[in-house]
């Protein structure tokens, strides 16, 4: 009986908030999808659970981190977890509310990505993300020991995070709100940095939503259940089981819930760093055609021309559906992407709600990283191929410092988040201004931005503020947004739209670019767009969603073998 129960408590849930018909006021002139308001409690539903009214107003009582003693190994790490959490079981906090995270140290480095692919059967909801390498930016670093306090001394770098099942979950249709962001917060502390919500929110929350993307709501945030870390020459184990009576989920249930789903889990690893997908391609769709593609192209650049017209950019995408012979596990697509250059200079993320498509990436771009109230930004716009030797790779990056098309569409990007960093952050600076960052199969121009906030609660702002940039929208940002809603002829849903995490002292988002919707049995949709601004090409546009989109279609063979190549 409590499997059942925990069962049906891990299961579906729906965050809703109070009048939602309530009138908004924009926090900033220029914010789209996101409204700060008078904060309102948010309806909540914790696996499964509905909430109470009351939920959002309070942080939760109790917040803490047990650290257990390092072990040899993950099966170990799974035992000694089991065994902590039946303590636990018999001596229950006595507060109403809380989030208690038990990790143990495993004294060998596990790659997340690797131990996320051994739970594929586990039908939980799932989360991925890896940092960069390459950023000033630390992921987050915790003792060696595993406690987890973020204390530069003896500091180990989190390298990336999978997680399965929730401790509690947030997502709602309506547009991501400060009061939904609250909501999220009240279960963090500085205190505990290693518990996080990670999550993505739709690139316009006012589109319409196709069906593959309805599980996903217009935001979907989850504390893992069960997450894997791996560090810098270890790993660690751990569990979080939250709970809180007022939003209809009482400790018995939260914590029967977090054993359901360790009976499901394995502790045997594989590697899967060899592995490759064993199909081809059965059928590729583009959506729009390269025939209307050219057509919206054309109907853009009249726009930009027109003398009285604000448009100066406008940012045109495209739905790629492949259709493979076999399915392809979202693990092992990231595990192939991960190979490379791509796996220091990019994040890698998966987003996956239960019975949901996976959305999976390798973006280049930083929406923001916040530590305290130091914020970073990026500005990242302008695409090439490298280079086949050293000598061409210099003069294609010699092409793209001096073209005057991609001097216009970087200079609007960087600009535009220039001037929101200032609306919210004191001593902006720009560094360096220009330069070319280069990944394994492109290069971009690039710039960082740095600020710093006047309170945390203005992170809010910073994220409402930046997304969406006019490296994935346009600008102006509303006339940008209008013409993509009247001319794109699919759903982007999360693509193009923030993905990452809340921390209690740090987070960190990036642009859910270069990135594809993978579904079981129905291969996936992969997603790229180019800006287009005055003296663009449409062709030339096009082989540059060709360019974006060839991270996951090299992997595959783009034509149906012979029968003698099957049976090879």
């Amino acid at each position: 009986m409590a499997a059942s129960a925990a069962g049906a408590a891990s299961g579906q849930f729906l965050t809703r908030l109070i009048d939602p018909n309530q009138s908004k006021c924009s926090s900033s002139s220029q914010t789209l999808r996101f409204f700060r308001r008078r904060y309102q409690p948010c309806i909540m539903s914790m696996n499964g659970c509905k909430g109470s009214d009351q939920a959002g107003l309070f942080p939760v009582e109790t917040i803490e981190t047990r650290s257990l003693s390092p072990v040899p190994s993950p099966a170990l790490a799974m035992d000694s977890l089991k065994a902590a959490i039946y303590q636990l079981k018999l001596e229950p906090p006595a507060s109403a509310s809380g989030i208690i995270r038990l990790q143990v140290p495993i004294q060998q480095q596990i790659d997340a990505i690797d131990w996320l692919h051994t739970q594929n059967n586990v039908l939980l909801s799932r989360c991925f993300f890896s940092g960069r390498s390459d950023s000033s930016d630390v992921f987050h670093s915790v003792d060696r020991n595993g406690n987890g306090n973020g204390s530069p001394k003896g500091a180990n770098s989190l390298l990336s995070v999978a997680g399965v099942g929730s401790a509690v979950f947030f997502r709602r249709m309506d547009p991501f709100s400060y009061s939904d962001w609250k909501s999220i917060r009240r279960f963090l502390s500085d205190t505990s940095p290693l518990i996080r919500a990670y999550g993505g929110i739709r690139f316009d929350a006012r589109s319409n939503m196709s069906s593959e993307w309805e599980r996903f709501g217009s935001f979907y945030f989850m504390v893992p259940q069960v997450e894997l870390d791996e560090l810098e020459g270890n790993s660690m184990l751990a569990t979080t089981v939250a709970w809180d009576e007022s939003l209809s989920l009482p400790w018995e249930m939260a914590i029967d819930a977090l054993q359901a789903t360790m009976r499901q889990l394995s502790s045997f690893v594989v590697n899967m760093r060899n592995e490759r997908p064993k199909t081809f391609v059965v059928s590729k769709t583009d959506v729009p055609s390269k025939k209307y593609w050219e057509l919206a192209v054309n109907r853009a650049l009249q726009q930009i021309d027109r003398s009285n017209s604000e448009l100066t950019k406008v940012v045109l995408a495209r739905s790629s559906r492949v259709v493979t012979a076999n399915d392809i596990a979202p693990t092992t697509w990231l595990t192939c992407l991960q190979v490379g250059k791509d796996k220091d200079n990019a994040y890698q993320f998966c987003l996956q709600p239960p019975n949901a498509p996976a959305f999976i990436g390798n973006t280049p771009e930083q929406l923001f990283h916040r530590k305290c109230l130091c914020v970073s930004s990026e500005a990242l716009a302008g695409t090439r191929a490298r280079g086949g030797s050293t000598a061409q790779d210099l003069q294609v990056e010699l092409d793209l410092l001096s073209s005057p098309k991609d001097h216009l569409e970087f200079t609007i990007v960087r600009e535009s988040i220039r001037k929101k960093l200032e609306a919210v952050c004191s001593g902006v600076t720009v560094e360096p201004k220009k330069v070319i960052k280069k990944l394994r199969r492109v290069q971009h121009l690039y710039a960082q931005l740095t600020g710093r906030l006047k309170c945390e609660d203005d992170e809010f702002d910073i994220l409402a503020s930046l997304h969406p940039t006019p490296a994935v929208c346009g600008s102006p940002r509303e006339e940008a947004r209008v013409f993509i809603a009247e001319n794109e002829v699919f759903d982007r849903g999360m693509y193009a739209g923030p993905v990452g995490w809340f921390g209690g002292g740090e987070s960190e988002f990036a642009v859910g670019i270069r990135s594809a919707l993978v579904e079981k049995g129905l291969g996936a949709l992969m997603y790229a767009g180019t800006g287009i601004v005055k003296g663009s090409n449409p062709s030339l546009e096009w082989d540059e969603l060709e360019l974006k989109i060839s991270q996951f279609t090299k992997l595959l063979k783009l034509e149906v073998p012979q029968r003698e190549t099957l049976m090879t």
